[in-house]
């Protein structure tokens, strides 16, 4: 009987704990799947910010959004700033070309620390359409190491945006893997455009794991289903469709995104229907 009564503390405890650790994981799936700030890339907004540079802030403001990846276009880059934060809205990533990077990184330093920016990221490596060789890739990888090294002096992180045509086949793996394989990682991170690393032939949850360390920022975009693909980097931009919609495993990517530790989900839409889609792609990640 002693013996029963000295257990009853140690039974009350586990049945405590038990409650308490099923109550962390329902507050934990309350929180759903996408917990990070609703963000979008600029580009998804081309067509409007020429016709209304604030009205188009304000739609983006009105969706939610409180973070931007990409400058201002013809807009002073303080002045962007300050538009975009009085609408509740940060810059962490902006965007620069190759040439502007091979040419002058320091002033793309520059101007991304005027925008308060962390990230530069760089979309595209020029050459010979669907023909990206080896020869493109080791330059691209000296050119990257050279400018991240300037960009990392300043506190900024150079990120490459691959875009579907590193796909073509070197050795055991891809052109894309040389390239990662051979920037420096103190100089050159990622950023993982899921639309194209899909289109070229990429298995974006693989290559998270992959390369869990490289990886720094997502385009989330999602992709019609059953369109051809291949290694040009480029498609009908109304192949773009609300995330969750397509052939692209979106949840399947931000659930490995989130276990590496990405913080930053740029929604990108280059359809010429994102007033209508890019709400959709919100609800969606919501409804995660």
């Amino acid at each position: 009987m002693i013996v029963m009564i000295k257990r009853i503390p140690f039974l009350i405890s586990i049945v405590i704990l038990f409650a308490g650790t099923k109550n962390v994981l329902a507050q934990e799936s309350k929180k759903g799947l996408y917990t990070a700030e609703f963000a979008v890339q600029a580009y998804t907004y081309r067509n409007y910010f020429p016709q209304n540079f604030i009205a188009t802030l304000d739609t983006i403001q009105k969706l939610g959004i409180t973070e931007l990846e990409g400058g201002g276009g013809r807009i002073d880059p303080a002045d962007y700033r300050r538009l975009c934060e009085e609408r509740g809205i940060r810059i962490p990533s902006t965007g620069a070309s190759y040439q502007e990077l091979v040419d002058d990184p320091q002033k793309v330093a520059a101007t991304a620390k005027i925008y308060g920016a962390q990230y530069v990221m760089c979309a595209w490596v020029p050459h010979e359409k669907g023909q990206f060789s080896l020869a493109d890739a080791q330059k691209a990888v000296n050119d990257f190491n050279a400018a991240g090294k300037v960009l990392r002096e300043n506190g900024l992180t150079l990120c490459y945006h691959a875009h579907g045509y590193e796909f073509q086949p070197y050795q055991k793996g891809t052109l894309l893997d040389y390239i990662i394989q051979n920037t420096n990682p103190e100089y050159v991170s990622f950023e993982m455009d899921v639309f194209w690393i899909h289109f070229g032939g990429g298995d974006c949850v693989k290559l998270l794991k992959k390369y869990k360390d490289r990886w720094k920022l997502i385009h989330l975009k999602d992709m019609k289903p059953g369109i051809p693909k291949d290694l040009t980097g480029g498609t009908d931009v109304e192949f773009n469709v609300p995330l969750g919609t397509g052939e692209v495993d979106i949840k399947g990517i931000i659930k490995e995104a989130n276990k590496i530790g990405i913080k930053h989900f740029f929604i990108e839409d280059e359809s010429s229907q994102v007033l209508k889609q890019v709400p959709q792609s919100i609800a969606y990640l919501k409804s995660l």
